[in-house]
């Protein structure tokens, strides 16, 4: 079938208000916090972030003017351990997006079991308008601004969207400065500066195993499932090198640039060499139909991933998606209007704070190795990532079946049944 049949071509997202991120994040935690029967007092010292800071990034560009950036951190929850979350570069970064963020990090720590709470950080720029040298010294004034709320044991950053191994060297570089030699810092950094091998691929790949868990007890075979991944970046490339080496038929994807359809299945290792060429785009690949994104999403096939941007299937196009499971690569891509139109209609969804975990549980292995100051090889490093996100998935689905609620809503009892734990027994009551 031709990706261009049965759709409806009016846009109309913008009828709606989008809703706000942390808005969206409370009212899956009301939904799961409801059925534990969580007090009002509990919710709230639950949902409050534990700091909120926001500073100014006064840098001098290449042609020698002066621009002030701003930049945030989020720590959310400390109830498990230290906070643990990404750092993302983009220019709609904004305070109440890394708020809700840093709260899905909480979650998301505590539904895979890692003994971490949650934290988020964002730069409201546009990496791709600046030189490496302008992102250097951005990235270094922002760790002089923050360097005494992060640490090995308070705060430990990672990269996240618009940010990489790259910036995470130079943060540690800058910390270090201050307080002398300790790798643990911060994850996600190049090998040669005590990262870990696995690192850039663990979320993708984890979105991989988690599809392959989920397709597996629902007995999809994989080259029966047709598969579209929204998103071509650091995620969705991973995701789709693992799913195509398991032989699931991946028949689009997309990134910011363009889309691409072909029924018969696509050649990933060809679009991931077209894009190595490419500095990272997809645009111009010419072996398979170009389609928009809204087509991709709502192609008739088997298994969507939305693995880029939040907030790509709310209200507005939810009565087009035709897929029957969608795994949230991306941080939430749906919102809840469309969680519940989805819900209804019985789609089954793998929520974020499950299908990506895969990057933080890396990180963890690696915040580990620093501190014990031991390497593993990529081989221990993709066995336990399988084997922390197998424990995870099987305890959701169980929570799922005996609860008998969505996936979505399981996973958030589980995570805030340990939170809500770790703070009673901490006294907090």
């Amino acid at each position: 079938m031709s990706p261009h049949q049965n759709l409806d071509t009016h846009n109309p997202v913008s009828c709606f208000l989008p809703m706000k991120p942390h808005q969206a994040a409370e009212i899956y935690f009301n939904r799961a916090a409801d059925l534990l029967d969580l007090s009002p007092a509990i919710r709230r010292l639950l949902v409050i972030p534990k700091r909120e800071v926001q500073v100014q990034i006064p840098v001098e560009m290449d042609d020698g003017r002066l621009e002030t950036y701003v930049g945030y951190r989020v720590q959310h929850d400390d109830s498990r351990g230290p906070m643990k979350g990404g750092l993302r570069y983009h220019p709609e970064v904004d305070l109440d997006e890394v708020r809700a963020l840093a709260t899905l990090m909480t979650w998301k720590t505590a539904v895979v079991d890692l003994p971490y709470g949650g934290a988020k950080g964002g730069i409201a720029i546009d990496p791709r308008k600046h030189s490496v040298k302008e992102l250097e010294r951005i990235t270094r004034r922002f760790t002089d601004q923050i360097h005494d709320v992060i640490g090995p044991h308070t705060d430990v950053p990672a990269p996240d969207m618009g940010t990489s191994w790259r910036e995470m060297a130079w943060i540690r570089n800058q910390w270090e400065k201050y307080h002398g030699f300790n790798p643990a810092v911060i994850t996600g950094k190049p090998v040669e500066h005590y990262g870990i091998e696995g690192r850039e691929e663990a979320t993708g790949r984890g979105v991989g195993i988690l599809a392959f868990k989920l397709l597996s007890h629902l007995g999809r075979k994989p080259p029966q499932t047709r598969v579209a991944l929204q998103g071509f970046g650091n995620v969705g490339s991973h995701a789709a090198k693992f799913l195509y080496e398991s032989q699931y038929k991946i028949v689009a994807i997309g990134d910011h640039t363009a889309a691409y359809f072909r029924a018969e299945g696509l050649d990933i290792p060809a679009m991931l060499k077209h894009t190595l060429a490419n500095k990272g785009l997809l645009q111009g690949y010419t072996a398979a139909e170009k389609i928009t994104n809204e087509q991709l999403l709502a192609l008739d096939v088997d298994l969507l991933i939305p693995a880029a941007l939040g907030n790509v299937i709310t209200k507005a196009n939810a009565a087009s998606i035709r897929a029957p499971i969608i795994i949230e690569g991306a941080n939430a891509p749906i919102d809840p209007e469309a969680d519940d139109i989805l819900h209804n209609r019985g789609v089954i969804i793998l929520p974020d704070i499950l299908a990506n975990a895969g990057g933080v549980t890396v990180s963890y292995f690696e915040w580990v190795q620093n501190l014990q100051y031991y390497r593993w090889g990529l081989n221990r490093v993709r066995q336990e990532l399988d084997a922390s996100l197998t424990r995870a998935f099987d305890a959701v689905w169980l929570e799922h079946t005996t609860s008998r609620c969505s996936l979505r809503t399981a996973a958030y009892m589980i995570a805030l049944r340990r939170v809500q734990s770790a703070t009673a027994l901490a006294g907090h009551q």
